[in-house]
């Protein structure tokens, strides 16, 4: 038995490694002509090289999931077409070893995804994401190649980039005050964070008047200044900002939980944080369904297909499973059901197709 789990992890391993490195690779590929629109200055090709190879351990993590479904359907589709799937069943080989036997090697796909998604994803796209920002905007105060907006109580920043090291490169803030009047809008070329404070350098602000006389606007008197250095207190720390540079689906499972729980006492909507978590913890369980699902197909109404009619209905599978996943995170938000319920409704229905079909081929 362990000469033929050596087998079949062998046909389901390599079928996933050369879809997941075409399918990421054909991906990084139309993410760097995406890129070259925004060469210019300082973004040299160079620098939008290294952008898209930081963003390659995300590219893989998120291709996982599908690349296990092909792979195992053109991994076992191999053995279905010379006959050694019938010639084990005929050995005495039940389904549900062979089914085992594949199970075996996923358990290696699922832990090389979640060692990705906890412990190399969130470093290499903070680094990639600052690597960007830091080459678009420079020092300019709002460009149209950072749109990272946040809101602090009363204040509303605009951060270009936060760098690996904690600090942040251009901070815009406009602070309001109760009456959501505008009271002050600075930028700061960088902040510090000391521990407990936030330590401003070279900053340029614009003070409004509480009170504005309507009869003649043009009268308002606007103070201006250059301040060398100011300290500001925020609740804000830069694992939190961190985590704001960054997509929620590339965050860690710990980063999701503590910013999903901030953004509740700041009373902002949450949900997208909640459903990346779900996302995250159910990604061993969704690899799961997707292998029973192609190993259901393998027995059942794919045995006697060509390898591509295989390869076609996996990629159809596979997208269609993440497209239901993608729209049910936002409507949980929109209609108020639970994220859990968003994230795990589509992967119930494919372990249930998945035995449903297996069933049959018995």
């Amino acid at each position: 038995m362990k000469i033929l789990d050596l087998y079949v992890a062998r046909h389901v391993l390599g079928g996933f490694l050369i879809v997941l490195l075409v399918v990421a690779g054909l991906d990084m590929l139309f993410a760097l002509v995406e890129e070259m629109k925004d060469v210019a200055g300082d973004y040299t090709f160079a620098a939008a090289l290294k952008y898209i190879m930081l963003t390659a351990p995300r590219r893989f993590y998120e291709f996982i999931p599908l690349s296990s479904l092909i792979g195992c359907l053109l991994g076992l589709g191999i053995l279905a077409s010379s006959s050694e799937l019938t010639v084990m069943r005929a050995a005495g080989i039940s389904t549900f070893g062979i089914i085992l036997s594949v199970m075996k090697p996923v358990l290696l796909i699922i832990v090389m995804a979640l060692s990705l998604g906890e412990f190399v994803v969130p470093q290499s796209e903070q680094s990639a994401q600052s690597h960007r920002q830091v080459m678009l905007t420079g020092n300019s105060a709002i460009s149209d190649a950072s749109h990272v907006w946040h809101r602090d109580e009363m204040t509303f920043l605009h951060i270009n980039a936060v760098i690996p090291d904690g600090s942040v490169r251009g901070l815009t803030r406009y602070e309001f005050n109760d009456d959501l009047t505008l009271a002050r809008a600075s930028f700061a070329k960088e902040a510090r964070y000391d521990g407990k404070d936030w330590l401003l350098s070279d900053i340029k602000e614009t003070r409004f008047p509480n009170k504005v006389d309507d009869s003649d606007p043009a009268t308002v008197q606007l103070e201006t200044s250059i301040l060398k250095e100011e300290v500001w207190p925020s609740g804000l720390t830069p694992e939190l900002l961190k985590v704001v540079m960054i997509e929620p689906t590339n965050l860690s499972m710990a980063g999701l939980l503590s910013y999903g729980d901030y953004l509740d006492e700041q009373g902002l909507a949450s949900s997208q944080y909640r459903v990346a978590f779900w996302s995250k913890l159910l990604l061993p369980v969704a690899i799961f369904a997707l292998v029973i699902v192609a190993v259901s197909f393998i027995f059942g109404p794919l045995r006697s297909v060509t390898l591509g009619q295989r390869l076609i209905t996996g990629i159809i599978v596979g997208l269609t499973f993440k497209l239901s996943q993608d729209v049910l995170g936002p409507t949980s938000a929109v209609f108020g059901f639970s994220p859990l319920v968003a994230v795990l409704l589509p992967i119930l229905i494919c372990i249930g197709l998945g035995f449903w079909l297996l069933n049959r081929a018995k």
